[in-house]
């Protein structure tokens, strides 16, 4: 095992911070360097100085992507963390629906999609309300991480990550690919656009402003300047009245940020 040295670790932790704001503290030392071992070694680097030598004058990013594949962590399934999805049924897509009639369109961000449940259950969600009614609601879905995005181009998963969906919901919204694993049916796979893309990005240049922005379980890899200027570019990127939802155990400072509070993990952008 090639071992990283504390100046190794301060300066590849430097890199990731600047670069994708995942503060990588001493404790992830000893993680951080079993999980790039395959990375050296396939690249034949001897020392994590040659590595992040390497890094840096890499042009085509190749060697930054494959290092943020392997240092983020990308846990999720379907339906995570219900509240929030029947926050969304229940009161957001309802006024998006009686405010938004004329333009019909409706525009939701997962950011930090990991391997696409999230937004393959927003999709479903979306699908119940406005199925037929001629609305554009495609979501699109971005994550840091080319493996996981990778994956959730496929839309296919192990059987067992459905059995929680609500009843139905397998049967409407799934195929069964074979005997261990379903695929998500086109018609709910072609409303989400996959995306790579950096939330450390200083600009959001959208188009159009969003309806409600999903960042949940993303922010705890950040600290806490770095939460607040993510916020503050959510909270430009929405309309007046948009939504952000946070993780459950992503609290924000209420103080430092420009969103009103709803529940806890929901804020809402003044509508005025």
């Amino acid at each position: 095992m090639v071992e990283i040295k504390a100046r190794e670790f301060r300066e590849l932790s430097d890199y990731v911070y600047m670069n994708f704001g995942i503060n990588l503290t001493d404790k992830k030392k000893i993680l951080v360097m079993s999980r790039l071992q395959k990375v050296l070694n396939s690249h034949q680097f001897d020392s994590f100085e040659s590595y992040l030598y390497n890094i840096k004058k890499d042009t085509s990013l190749k060697l930054a992507s494959e290092l943020i594949d392997h240092i983020s962590t990308n846990h999720t399934y379907f339906m995570r963390e219900e509240m929030h999805f029947k926050f969304l049924e229940d009161e957001i897509i309802p006024w998006i629906f009686n405010n938004f009639k004329k333009r019909k369109d409706l525009r939701i961000w997962s950011a930090g999609c990991s391997s696409g449940q999230e937004p393959y259950t927003l999709a479903m969600v979306l699908y119940k309300y406005f199925e037929n009614k001629g609305w554009d609601k495609r979501i699109l879905a971005t994550d840091i991480s080319n493996r996981v995005l990778s994956l959730a181009k496929t839309g296919i998963y192990p059987k067992e990550q459905i059995e929680e969906l609500p009843k139905g919901w397998a049967k409407r919204f799934f195929k069964e690919k074979n005997q261990f694993t379903v695929e998500v049916k086109p018609f709910i796979r072609d409303e989400v656009i996959f995306r790579r893309f950096n939330l450390m990005n200083p600009v959001f240049n959208f188009k159009k402003p969003l309806h409600v922005i999903f960042c949940r379980n993303v922010m705890i890899y950040f600290d806490k300047k770095t939460i607040n200027q993510l916020v503050k570019r959510y909270y430009d990127a929405l309309i007046p009245g948009g939504y952000l939802i946070t993780g459950q155990s992503e609290a924000l400072n209420r103080d430092e940020i420009p969103f009103v509070y709803i529940k806890p993990s929901i804020y809402r952008k003044p509508l005025k």
